[in-house]
């Protein structure tokens, strides 16, 4: 028989260990060490947290981090967050200041809200309270979420307020290029770029001196739209502000240089790519956006038809050869290799790439970075490579002759070679590699297939509408113009667009297979023509085809596929 008292023992929850026990679980602080601390806090009534940082036992990040993980939420370094505006209008300064949080983010109906301290209830039931939004609490330093406060609340976070407040300190005159940059509203000002940039979901982001202004630019849907004009007093500020994020000198601004910058949105981590160059009117800076959020890994996510996705399907499973993707730069040739390579990865493969730049990480896969500085380029990364016993080879680019010639002979040798050219066709990618310097017969016989693609926009769907397009452009797309009767679809142009008609882009393909016929046609050194034709003798569907179904599906506009292929 077992007693009530008994069963009350029996399902007592297992006690919480202390701050100070799981600092030494985590091996933080000795035994010893928190002896002492907790003497001193007997002494001080100071939180032990607190009294451990003082003592320099312990950092601050390191206490938050482990009090988040007892609380079982997220730790953020607030430093590399980018603070979304509409969350920051939800909560009062007044109550950001008392409770010691920030919001960071908000997804309606939740709240993303840092606290200095997790365990503070009352903080999170007043969020909850004046907001009406659920909270997600996530765990940041007190010294992070103070100056957070201090530097998004201050004068407002609008890129107008903040650059007006960004002139008064250059007017004033007082301060460095360099103590500007380190600036609250200089960093407000880098950050509400940045920001706004990732929210219209650029992939580049042009900021450009004239002679009068300050431009900035964003590449969406690649098509660049305007994005704030700064004052060109502002310049000198902003550029320096990038140049330390990207870990470049700022007082050299005769070279040009390149880096590389990590912050957050949310939860969703954002590589930028920044390059500078000289120009008569200042440092031109292009800050290439990674957002690996948006990188949806594949072969059903590219865009293929059904009938070119078995094809290439069965092409990525060979043992030996090489596999080509051409295409202008832009175009989506990354995504199509590392989707080929996500659809054979395993661990009974080796697979290894060799990159310029490693653009998103990818498991089991061993990724390389060429460094030309320290000499590890395409062609000798290649070649230490070949002695990693690998199965699987993905070369960014095939840029020399001595690159090819390596391909080509790993392809002779048993290895599954991916890689790149720039041509605008399938067709042109094999004169191109005789051309540099490989003989005839090898490319016929260690090329397996060439894909070429573009990027084409697709039609807004909040927006769009039936329409009939122009005899010109029916004639273009080599449609007869008794097939058109109101198929085709076009974004009239909304918010939600950018009034520009189109949001997100689409591949259009061709998969040029290296068949009997085709090889025999290289081993005659055929032009890209007679290569084009012989293809679609065989049913190859070219990139103009593919886009024309697209656009008759409604997926683009005819004018769209005609311009791009």
């Amino acid at each position: 028989m077992t007693t009530a008292a008994g069963d009350a023992k029996e399902k007592a929850p297992p006690r919480r260990k202390l701050l100070g026990e799981r600092l030494i679980d985590a091996g933080l602080v000795t035994p010893d060490q928190l002896d002492l601390a907790l003497r001193e806090q007997r002494r001080t009534g100071e939180r032990i947290g607190e009294i451990l940082v003082n003592l320099g036992f312990v950092a601050q990040e390191q206490i938050s981090a482990v009090l988040a993980s007892q609380a079982g939420v997220s730790f953020v370094q607030l430093d590399n967050y980018l603070i979304e505006p509409a969350a920051l209008k939800c909560v009062p300064e007044s109550v950001a200041r008392r409770h010691k949080l920030i919001p960071i983010l908000l997804e309606p109906p939740k709240l993303t809200v840092a606290l200095a301290n997790v365990f503070d209830v009352l903080a999170i039931d007043e969020v909850q309270r004046i907001t009406g939004y659920m909270v997600d609490v996530v765990s940041g330093t007190e010294s992070s979420v103070l100056a957070a406060i201090d530097q998004y609340y201050a004068g407002g976070v609008s890129i107008e307020e903040i650059v007006q407040k960004s002139i008064r300190q250059v007017e004033a005159g007082r301060l460095s290029e360099a103590d500007l940059a380190a600036g609250a509203p200089i960093i407000r000002l880098v950050d509400q770029i940045f920001l706004s940039a990732v929210q219209d979901g650029a992939t580049d982001i042009h900021m450009e001196p004239e002679e009068r202004v300050f431009r900035t630019r964003f590449r969406v849907d690649g098509k660049l739209r305007m994005g704030p004009s700064l004052p060109k007093s502002l310049q000198p500020a902003v550029t320096a502000r990038v140049k330390i994020l990207s870990a470049m000198n700022i007082a050299e601004t005769r070279q040009p240089q390149d880096g590389k910058i990590n912050f957050y949105v949310g939860k969703r981590k954002i590589d930028l790519r920044v390059s500078t160059l000289p120009t008569v009117h200042g440092e031109n800076l292009v800050l290439r956006v990674l957002d690996k959020s948006k990188l949806v890994l594949g072969l059903e996510s590219l865009g293929f038809d059904e009938a070119t996705l078995a094809r290439f399907r069965r092409l990525v499973e060979s043992r030996n050869g090489i596999i080509t993707v051409c295409g202008p730069t832009g175009s989506g040739k990354t995504t199509t290799l590392y989707s080929a390579l996500s659809y054979i990865n395993g661990l009974d493969r080796s697979i290894v790439t060799l990159e310029d730049p490693v653009e998103y990480e990818l498991p089991v896969i061993r990724q390389c970075q060429i460094n030309v500085k320290a000499g590890l380029t395409f062609a000798s990364g290649l070649r230490s490579i070949l002695r990693h016993d690998p199965d699987v080879i993905l070369v960014g680019e095939m840029r020399d002759s001595e690159t090819v010639e390596l391909a080509v002979r790993s392809a002779l040798t048993g290895h599954l070679v991916f890689s790149t050219l720039h041509t605008n066709d399938a067709a042109g990618a094999i004169p191109r590699l005789i051309n540099m310097g490989q003989e005839p017969f090898l490319v016929a016989s260690s090329l397996r297939a060439i894909i070429g693609q573009a990027l084409i926009r697709v039609g807004c769907t909040a927006c769009r509408e039936t329409y009939t397009p122009s005899p010109e452009t029916i004639e273009r797309a080599g449609l007869p113009a008794e097939s058109i009767h109101g198929t085709f679809l076009r974004g009239a142009g909304c918010a939600q667009c950018g009034q520009t008609g189109f949001r997100g882009r689409i591949g259009v393909y061709e998969l040029m297979e290296v068949t009997p016929a085709i090889a025999r046609l290289v081993m005659k050194r055929a032009n890209s023509q007679d290569l084009l034709e012989a293809a679609m003798a065989e049913g190859m569907t070219t990139m103009r085809q593919d886009g024309v179904a697209k656009a008759m599906r409604g997926l683009t506009t005819l004018e769209e596929v005609v311009q791009l292929t």
